[in-house]
C-alpha cells in the first residue's frame, strides 16, 4: 500500500480554513461585535492563507490536478523559495495566524480548522515532505511521418493480404495484355453436394 502524502490533506484543510476565517470575519465586522477588530484581522489572515494555499504542490507519485489559474500564484510562491517550500514554516505560520482569531466567537471555527491544518503540515514536515511547484510539461510535437497513414488502394471488398497483387505485378499483367479480363479467385472454391 502506498504512503499517504499529508501535505495534500493539509493544503485542502488550510484553504478551507482561510475561507471560513474570511466568512467569520465578515460576520463579526458587519455585525459590529464588541471585538470587531479581531474580525477584521480574520479577514486579512483568511485572504493571506487562501493566497498561500491556493497553488497545489506536486505529488511524489502519480499526477496532480492543477487548480484553475494556479500558475500565476505559483510564480509568486517560487520567488520566496524556502519560505514557501518548507512545511515547518507553514505549520508554525498557520498556528500563529490562528491564535488572534480565537478570541472571537464568530471566528473560532476558522481558528480550529487552521490549527488542525497546522498540525497536519507539521506531520508532513516530520515525514520529509516539501512543497514542489507543478511545472507545465512541454508539449510533444507529433511525428509527421508516423501519424499519416496511406489510404487503401483497393476498394472494398478486398482479398486477404497474402492474395493481393503487388503494384509491380499489376503493371506487368497490363503489359502482357491481360487487362480487364476475369480475375483468378485466390481462395479455391470447393462445391460439396451430397
Amino acid at each position: 500500500m502506498g504512503q499517504i502524502e499529508w501535505a495534500m490533506w493539509a493544503n485542502e484543510q488550510a484553504l478551507a480554513s482561510g475561507l471560513i476565517l474570511i466568512m467569520g470575519g465578515v460576520v463579526a465586522t458587519a455585525g459590529q461585535f464588541t471585538k470587531w477588530y479581531f474580525g477584521a484581522y480574520s479577514i486579512g489572515a483568511g485572504v493571506f492563507v487562501c493566497l498561500l494555499e491556493y497553488p497545489r504542490g506536486k505529488r511524489r507519485k502519480g499526477s496532480t490536478m492543477e487548480r484553475c489559474g494556479q500558475k500565476y500564484m505559483t510564480k509568486v510562491l517560487k520567488v520566496f523559495g524556502p519560505l514557501t517550500r518548507n512545511y515547518y514554516i507553514r505549520a508554525f505560520l498557520h498556528l500563529g495566524l490562528s491564535v488572534p482569531a480565537g478570541f472571537l466567537l464568530a471566528t473560532i471555527l476558522g481558528t480550529a480548522c487552521l490549527a488542525i491544518a497546522s498540525s497536519i503540515y507539521l506531520l508532513a514536515a516530520v515525514r520529509g515532505e516539501q512543497w514542489v511547484p507543478i511545472e507545465p510539461k512541454p508539449k510533444e510535437r507529433p511525428q509527421v511521418g508516423g501519424t499519416i497513414k496511406q489510404p487503401p488502394s483497393n476498394p472494398p471488398p478486398r482479398p486477404p493480404a497474402e492474395a493481393r497483387k503487388k503494384p509491380g505485378e499489376e503493371e506487368a499483367a497490363g503489359v502482357a495484355g491481360v487487362s480487364g479480363g476475369p480475375q483468378e479467385n485466390p481462395v479455391p472454391v470447393i462445391d460439396e453436394v451430397v
